[in-house]
């Protein structure tokens, strides 16, 4: 395999971690400064110079793409994804990760533990808002903060208004998130690649300091996590768009919160505590995706007129309820269930016997007009426009005036 790092720091312990277990697996493996690029537009024929050259081909790359550069280091990327380069984290998927409020917004519609968290401008808001996530002490975030930078601890409602306030005074976006005090000066990071969590590690705050971040000085000891640690670091992943990522997770009294998913996540401290090869199972993952590559469902298998892939969610009371796959009728209706979604599982490729429940959800690829008729009269009645109703007096002074009024 023939691998670009994306990097502007060659000599950093993890880009050369990175090209160190490349290159014991025998691949060719060059670090690439992702600032010099030149990127080619032409129809249908994307391109990328690198120093003013062509850049040869590249079964992979891996980008390491620092926050000042996300907008040009993701334009980057997405050239290559145009190149039919493979690439573990997608532009988009990077994008998602970096943004705080993006993040949390595309997971809090799953069934997944976040930290109750509001977003605000209006200074008006501010204290309503700190009081939906509970009250002081809340936790203030800079958008786009990264390694504990930009992460405040406000103990009074007194002193978490007057840091929003300056904070937004500067033009710098804030979020304002409940403080989980149970996990106080410590979390958990799991390294996930592909859909596994490859190692793991609790950070610990030193002193008076909240944030446990090891760029803050936080000691960093190796952890096995139980099932619903890891399920929610592959699940957070998934929803990102990510295949390469370092999910940060808060130990809450109802279980992991998430609060922040890395797509360039580092290898020292984990490497060190663990004592693992994360570099290589970074390698091998790539490698086995280049060998064998994932395709994007939804893009292949919507090219036949009138077919589809879309999610089919079952209220309770349908009638699909307690019947199997083979019973429901499904098949018949030219429906194949891809994989069913239950309670935050995912179940590939169910069996036919398997009974249906309140609130599944499945992923079905068939024909659209068959899968439409499938959703729920109320849902379809929520998503008709609601029209207005006219009074008598209304319709006959239409009738009088002409259809202006109407």
């Amino acid at each position: 395999m023939k691998l670009a790092i994306l990097s502007k720091e060659p000599n950093n312990y993890s880009t050369r971690r990175l090209v160190e277990a490349g290159k014991k697996r025998k691949h060719k493996v060059k670090v690439l400064n992702t600032l010099r690029f030149a990127i080619d537009l032409e129809e249908e024929t994307p391109d990328l110079l690198y120093d003013g050259k062509r850049i040869r081909h590249f079964d992979a790359i891996l980008p390491r793409i620092g926050t000042s550069i996300t907008y040009y280091g993701t334009a980057v990327v997405r050239q290559f994804q145009q190149m039919d380069v493979y690439s573990p984290n997608s532009a988009d998927g990077i994008i998602n990760s970096r943004d705080k409020l993006r993040s949390l917004q595309i997971m809090s519609r799953h069934k997944i533990g976040i930290p109750p968290t509001t977003f605000v401008k209006n200074k008006n808001d501010v204290l309503p808002a700190i009081e939906r996530v509970g009250g002081a002490p809340v936790v203030i975030k800079l958008l786009e903060g990264t390694q504990g930078i930009g992460v405040l601890l406000a103990h009074t409602l007194e002193v978490a208004t007057s840091i929003i306030e300056l904070l937004q005074s500067q033009k710098q976006n804030v979020l304002i998130q409940k403080f989980v005090s149970e996990s106080k000066g410590k979390d958990i990071r799991a390294i996930v690649v592909g859909d596994q969590v490859v190692a793991a590690m609790r950070r610990v705050a030193q002193g008076q300091e909240f944030r446990s971040n090891v760029h803050r000085g936080g000691l960093a000891e190796a952890v096995t996590l139980d099932d619903q640690y890891i399920e929610t670091a592959l699940r957070a992943t998934k929803i990102i768009g990510l295949g390469i990522a370092g999910v940060d997770m808060l130990e809450g009294k109802d279980g992991p919160q998430i609060m922040e998913i890395n797509s360039s996540p580092g290898l020292e401290g984990v490497e060190g505590c663990t004592k693992l090869d994360v570099a290589g199972a970074m390698i091998d993952y790539i490698a086995a995706q280049v060998d064998f590559p994932e395709i994007d469902l939804r893009q292949r298998l919507t090219v036949s007129k009138g077919y589809g892939v879309t999610e089919l969610y079952i209220p309770k009371g349908a009638e699909l309820v307690e019947q199997s796959i083979s019973e429901s009728g499904l098949r018949e209706k030219d429906i194949n269930v891809l994989t069913l979604h239950r309670e935050g599982k995912v179940i590939p490729n169910p069996k036919s016997s398997r009974l249906l429940q309140a609130e599944d959800r499945l992923l079905c690829f068939g024909k659209m007009e068959s899968m439409k008729e499938l959703i729920p009269e109320k849902t379809r009645k929520r998503r008709k426009p609601k029209m207005k109703k006219l009074k008598k007096a209304d319709i006959e002074a239409a009738q009088t005036q002409g259809p202006d009024i109407l």
